[in-house]
C-alpha cells in the first residue's frame, strides 16, 4: 500500500488489474482533494499512451463522483482515465472540450491529447481548423502523425512558407514519420517549398531508410564524414586561436548555439534536452569540444543512443530512449519531449550507432560564428543574447 501511495505508476507495473482496483479504492476512500488528484495523475502517468484497458469495477461510480469535483484538474483527469477506460461519453465530452473557444488552453491541449491517444477517427475532421489556433497549432501538426489522412501533406505544406520555424520543424518531423506523407515532403524539397537546408541529419537517414534512391535522387547523397578525426580537430585548433577568440562576441555565439544546438541540448537552463545538458560539461576544453562536435557518433552513451522504431500502423519514430517498461516505451525528440509508444503497437526496433547530433556541423559554420559559438561554450555564467 505505501508503493501504491508513494509511486502508483510504478505500482500500475507490477501488477495492473490488483493495482488499479486499489488505487480507485484509494481514492473512494481519501477526503484530500490533493491526494486524490496525486493518485489520479499517477494513474494517468501509469496508463500513459494505452487505450481501451479494462476498467475497474467500481471505476464508474467513482468516475460519476469525481465529475462533480471543484477542482477542474481532478474533472479533467477522470474524464481523461474515462476514455481509456473505452468510455464513449467521455471522448464525446473531450470533443465537445476541444471544439469550445472559450475553453482554457490547457484544457484544450490536454482535450486533443487524449483524443490522439486515443486514436479517435473523428478528430480527422478537427485537425485542419485547429491549425489556425495559436495554442493548439504545433500539437494538430503533430497530430497527423498518428491519425493519418490523404491530405496532411498538402494541408501542411500549403501553410508552410507562412509557419514559425517550430511550425516548420513539426511539420518536417511528421510528414517524415509516414512513407505517403514522406513522397509529399520530398516533392516540396523538389519544387523548393520546403529548402534542402531545413532537413536535419538525422530526419534525412530517416527519408532515405523510407523512400531509398527515390530521396537521395532529389536531396543528394548524405555524406559520410571521412573518419580521420585528429587531422579535422587539428584543422579547427589552427583556425580557433586565442587571437581569433579575442575578438569573439559571446552574446553572438549564445544565438548561434539557439540555431545550432539548443534544439537538443541545455546551456544555463535553456534549450531541449534530447542530448546531454552541456552547463556542467567540460566544453571550455576546446579538445572536448571539438572531439564531440566532429565525431559525435564516435563515442554515443548508451543513454544518448538514437532508437528508430517502426509501428504497426506504419509510423517511423526517431528519438532518445527517456523510459521503458513492459508496456511502453517513452522517447525524447527534437519536436516532442515525451513521445509514448505501446509496446504492442511496436512493429520494429533498433538503435542506432549514429547520433542524432548532425554531422559535419562546424564545418557549415562561418568562420565568425564558428569563433563566437566556441567563445560563448567557454563562458561561466550566461550572457545576454545578441538583438
Amino acid at each position: 500500500m505505501l508503493l501504491l501511495i508513494a509511486n502508483p505508476t510504478a505500482a500500475l507495473a507490477l501488477d495492473e488489474p490488483a493495482t488499479l482496483a486499489l488505487l480507485v479504492r484509494a481514492i473512494q476512500q481519501s477526503e484530500s482533494e490533493s491526494v486524490r488528484s496525486s493518485l489520479l495523475k499517477g494513474m494517468l502517468r501509469g496508463l500513459e499512451g494505452r487505450r481501451d484497458v479494462q476498467p475497474p469495477d467500481e471505476w464508474n461510480s467513482l468516475a460519476a463522483e469525481l465529475a462533480r469535483s471543484d477542482r477542474p484538474s481532478i474533472r479533467d483527469a477522470a474524464n481523461r482515465l474515462s476514455q481509456i477506460f473505452g468510455d464513449a461519453a467521455a471522448t464525446e465530452r473531450a470533443l465537445a472540450t476541444l471544439r469550445d473557444p472559450v475553453a482554457p488552453d490547457s484544457q484544450r491541449q490536454a482535450a486533443l491529447a487524449s483524443l490522439v491517444s486515443q486514436r479517435y477517427e473523428g478528430l480527422a475532421e478537427e485537425l485542419e481548423s485547429l491549425l489556425d489556433v495559436d495554442a493548439l497549432r504545433l500539437d494538430a501538426i503533430r497530430a497527423h502523425a498518428v491519425i493519418a489522412t490523404q491530405d496532411a501533406p498538402k494541408i501542411l505544406l500549403s501553410r508552410y512558407a507562412t509557419s514559425t520555424p517550430q511550425a516548420q520543424s513539426a511539420t518536417i518531423e511528421t510528414l517524415a514519420t509516414r512513407k505517403a506523407y514522406a513522397r509529399e515532403l520530398v516533392r516540396a524539397i523538389k519544387g523548393q517549398t520546403v529548402p534542402r537546408d531545413h532537413i536535419p541529419s538525422y530526419i534525412a537517414r530517416t527519408l532515405r531508410d523510407l523512400l531509398g534512391q527515390e530521396f537521395t535522387a532529389v536531396y543528394g547523397e548524405i555524406p559520410e564524414l571521412e573518419k580521420n578525426v585528429s587531422e579535422r580537430i587539428a584543422k579547427f585548433k589552427r583556425l580557433i586561436t586565442d587571437e581569433a577568440l579575442t575578438g569573439a562576441d559571446a552574446r553572438r555565439g549564445r544565438v548561434v548555439f539557439q540555431k545550432t544546438c539548443g534544439a537538443c541540448h541545455l546551456m544555463y537552463g535553456a534549450g531541449g534536452k534530447v542530448g546531454p545538458d552541456l552547463t556542467g560539461s567540460n566544453r571550455a576544453n576546446l579538445d572536448y569540444f571539438l572531439l564531440n562536435s566532429v565525431d559525435p557518433s564516435g563515442d554515443v552513451p548508451e543513454g544518448y543512443r538514437t532508437q528508430l522504431i517502426q509501428t504497426v500502423d506504419g509510423r517511423v519514430l526517431t528519438g532518445v530512449l527517456a523510459e521503458e517498461d513492459n508496456r511502453r516505451i517513452v522517447l525524447k525528440t527534437v519536436d516532442q519531449p515525451r513521445l509514448v509508444i505501446a509496446k504492442d503497437e511496436i512493429e520494429a526496433r533498433k538503435v542506432s550507432e549514429k547520433s542524432m547530433m548532425p554531422e559535419g556541423q562546424l564545418e557549415q559554420l562561418p568562420r565568425k560564428d564558428l569563433f563566437d559559438l566556441v567563445k560563448y561554450m567557454q563562458t561561466k555564467s550566461q550572457v545576454e543574447a545578441a538583438e
